[in-house]
């Protein structure tokens, strides 16, 4: 939808971010760019889609609606016919189909489409009330029209399940852009992409094959297709991947892109020989999402201000632990956003590229053109940049020219695999990094692992009875009354920073026990972190040789708050439960 380029200026104004002359400069700008002002106010972040879209309602005065796609009611929905929602761009996502006296909440992209309008008034009468939504917003509610991805698929893909004999050959009918199996890929992508799943893993069993989905950190079957169909899915794959598909012994990794509802997404395929077949997982990575700020990722309080106060540094070095799939990456990316202005050269290399950023140079390693972490730092390092992002740390080399390049005047991100903040600086001790080395450069250290994040609507509070309080008490060292007093002020800060309802008394929060199937009272993942700021006391310890849990003590008494605990503190103000806690953190 266009917007008047009178109202975009409105919008500006009224917004504060930008003053009179930086408006009046992007005026300017989209006229000699030749470009429309709305999509260069995007472009250059100025105002996020829903909040341009949240502004203009205001101005034309239509209430701004924001549709969860998955809560969607499909009887609802079908209230008006699958064609005409697509051509005027609106759905219906409240009013019950069967009731002709309640009003029909529509929303639309145009709420000044005339024609659209009048097409509701003769659907439902006068009883409607339209609100607006964004674009994407709209596209993914319509995307709900369609069945789920077990009915879609056995529309094109039929046969014997119970045949034993699989044909590992495959002809080019089979894998052609118009074939069943394509069609059959196709959906299994967009079925993913709808789910809102971080990875899609096809694997072969004995007689079937096996399709899942990770969603919010879990695995969740979506389909099974007959064995006879594994060859052809996975050579589709490896087609748009560029990979071989003759090689079947050896494992590949490769990449493909689509775009759907306006929005591109990249997908990191890798495939694994089993004793069944060819494996395959796909990573969903959506590269027109722009990166989270760091509260909104759920840091808070003193790891907020640390963090924000070595990035500031102009030189150091600040890293990132935990295991494969903690977000490592996220909370990288989120930090070189907010640092990334045009007076400053940011360089990266990594393996792989998982998320674009606008005006940063990303460098992919290549290891068979020679390209590795350890090339490609060196090469960075005669590139001038001011910030260094590598990937990850996988050897003393790695880490020796990372420390060097801290030492001599740049700011240096990376990650590295171990399972705490404290275990990290051992580990670099581990790759022959000197001990005052890592004392002079290494500023903050994040330990994180993700969690399911409550869905308000679907979970319920509750107070733990004696025997729970106790285990709670137990799993998390609380031993004292001083010791509860000093959760509870931290859980008051955490309120504040997030806008939680006041508590002063243990209550904890879990899904309700009456939801439907189809949900799990969770909905998108958070990080619980803890944040290890290297002080004086530290880094003579680290000089030292003390073990990681002597700097881990040592870091508490500073005042660090520990995975485990931010993970307590966030399950006590509703943020999740304390079964996700536990599920993530148990030793």
């Amino acid at each position: 939808m266009r917007i008047a380029e009178e109202t975009i200026l409105k919008i500006l104004e009224s917004a504060g971010d930008l003053n009179k002359e930086q408006i009046e400069e992007l005026v300017e700008q989209a006229k000699t760019e030749k470009t429309d002002l709305q999509e260069l106010v995007a472009k250059q972040n100025i105002l996020s889609d829903s909040e341009l879209i949240k502004a203009y309602a205001d101005e034309i005065g239509v209430e701004y609606v924001e549709i969860n796609p998955k809560e969607l009611d499909k009887a609802v929905l079908k209230q008006i016919p699958e064609h005409i929602a697509k051509l005027y761009n609106m759905v219906v996502f409240a009013g019950a189909p069967d009731d002709k006296d309640t009003p029909k909440s529509v929303a639309m992209e145009d709420p000044d489409d005339l024609q659209a309008v009048d097409v509701l008034h003769k659907l439902f009468g006068q009883k409607i009330t339209v609100y607006i939504a964004t674009h994407f917003n709209i596209l993914s509610a319509l995307d709900q029209y369609r069945g789920n991805i077990g009915s879609e698929i056995s529309k094109i893909v039929t046969g014997d399940e119970d045949e034993e004999e699989v044909d590992e050959e495959v002809s080019e009918e089979d894998i052609a852009e118009d074939s069943p199996i394509a069609q059959t890929v196709n959906l299994v992508v967009e079925y993913a992409i709808k789910s809102g799943a971080s990875d899609i893993h096809i694997e072969p069993r004995d007689r079937e094959v096996l399709i899942r989905y990770r969603v919010d950190g879990v695995l969740r079957e979506a389909n099974r297709l007959p064995k006879k169909t594994l060859a052809a899915l996975v050579s589709r794959i490896k087609i748009l991947s560029n990979l071989k598909i003759d090689e079947r012994r050896a494992p590949q990794d490769g990449r493909f892109k689509i775009n759907m509802n306006g929005r591109v997404f990249a997908f990191r395929v890798s495939t694994l020989p089993i004793t069944e077949g060819e494996k395959v997982v796909m990573r969903v990575l959506d590269e027109s999402s722009e990166p989270l700020s760091l509260e909104t990722l759920g840091f808070w309080g003193k790891a907020l201000d640390d963090i924000n106060r070595a990035s500031r540094q102009p030189h150091g070095m600040i890293l990132v632990t935990g295991p494969t799939g903690s977000g490592k990456s996220t909370t990288l990316h989120s930090v070189l956003h907010i640092l990334n202005k045009p007076d400053v050269n940011i360089s990266t290399i990594e393996d792989p590229v998982e998320y674009k950023l606008e005006g940063v140079n990303q460098t992919q390693v290549n290891p068979v053109a020679g390209m590795t972490f350890v090339a490609g730092l060196r090469a960075l390092l005669r590139q001038d940049p001011n910030i260094i992002m590598v990937g990850e740390v996988r050897d003393g080399e790695t880490a020796g020219l990372a420390v060097q390049a801290a030492l001599t005047g740049h700011l240096v991100f990376s990650t590295l695999h171990t399972n705490n903040a404290a275990t990290c600086l051992p580990r670099l001790l581990d790759m022959n990094i000197e001990p005052f080395l890592i004392a002079s450069v290494v500023r903050v250290v994040i330990g994180q692992r993700l969690v399911r994040r409550l869905q308000p609507e679907d979970c319920e509070e509750y107070t733990p009875n004696d025997k729970e309080k106790k285990e709670i008490e137990r799993v998390f060292g609380i031993k004292t009354k001083a010791d509860w007093d000093s959760i509870f002020s931290l859980v008051n800060a955490a309120q504040d920073h997030f806008g939680k309802p006041k508590t002063t008394k243990l209550t904890l929060w879990r899904p309700k026990a009456d939801l439907p199937e189809t949900k799990t009272g969770y909905k998108g993942r958070m990080g619980i972190y803890e944040v290890l700021s290297n002080e004086e006391e530290i880094q003579k310890m680290i000089v030292s040789n003390a073990t990681s849990d002597e700097i881990q003590s040592q870091a508490i008494k500073e005042g660090m708050v520990t995975m485990q605990l931010d993970g307590l503190i966030k399950a006590m103000i509703g943020m999740t439960s304390i079964e996700e806690i536990l599920r993530v953190t148990r030793e």
